[in-house]
């Protein structure tokens, strides 16, 4: 069986951010960065909202990156972040020991840069382990769109499968009766997904009604607690 055309679940996958770091993104040109930012958010929350095992690993925190988005550490408050200097994640045995923890053998990647930390990452770890990797091309950003777009080639070529951010969270919610997630994802298809976002706002108010103002008290938000 072709273990490539098995959709993604809650239970076969894990998830990894790469260095997603102010400076890293600073020099993304293939991209909007505020919109790869809201990606990288958005798949955050939905991993939290279906439980998938999440590593996330930085490069030179203290003198060069800067640590991780607030809003992606704001979603995994708790979580351990695994430092490194070499610019593959694949080098560091502390994130080859976190995959390996993980259980799956399917990681779905988001990452800066294409062309560099998600290239060396992806080639390695199907290369030395028989990773599957889904690349997330729209949470992911190069320092030119050649660039983003000649490595998402290159890995193709190689077998991973490019997917975007909103097609893995459709993917692990898979049917509407699923009820224990649907309003968690909703939550984040109204704030991150754009149109279609709107369009859910929309439905709720002209069609099914929903008041036009909604009192919000200070209770936290589920999705981003730990």
């Amino acid at each position: 069986m072709n273990n490539k055309t098995e959709l993604l679940t809650p239970t076969n996958c894990q998830l990894i951010f790469i260095d997603q770091q102010p400076q890293m993104a600073f020099g993304v040109q293939s991209m909007d960065r505020q919109a790869l930012k809201n990606n990288v958010v958005g798949l955050a929350k939905a991993a939290k909202v279906f439980n998938i095992p999440t590593t996330i690993t930085t490069v030179e925190t203290q003198s060069f990156s800067g640590y991780s988005y607030p809003e992606l550490l704001a979603v995994f408050p708790k979580h351990p972040i695994l430092e490194r200097t070499s610019m593959n994640s694949w080098d560091d045995q502390k994130v080859r020991d976190a995959l390996a923890g993980n259980g799956q053998k399917k990681i779905v990647v988001s990452g800066l840069w294409t062309e560099v930390c998600n290239n060396s990452f992806a080639l390695s770890a199907m290369h030395d382990a028989g990773y599957e990797i889904y690349m997330v091309a729209d949470a992911s950003g190069g320092t030119s769109k050649e660039a983003h777009d000649y490595a998402m080639q290159r890995m193709i070529q190689a077998g991973v499968i490019p997917v975007t951010w909103q097609q893995v969270l459709l993917e692990w919610q898979r049917d509407w009766a699923n009820r224990d997630t649907y309003d968690a994802v909703m939550e984040i298809v109204k704030e991150h997904s754009g149109a279609y976002g709107m369009g859910v706002d929309y439905a709720y108010t002209m069609v099914h009604k929903a008041p036009e103002r909604v009192e919000h008290g200070p209770v936290q938000d589920p999705v981003a607690a730990d």
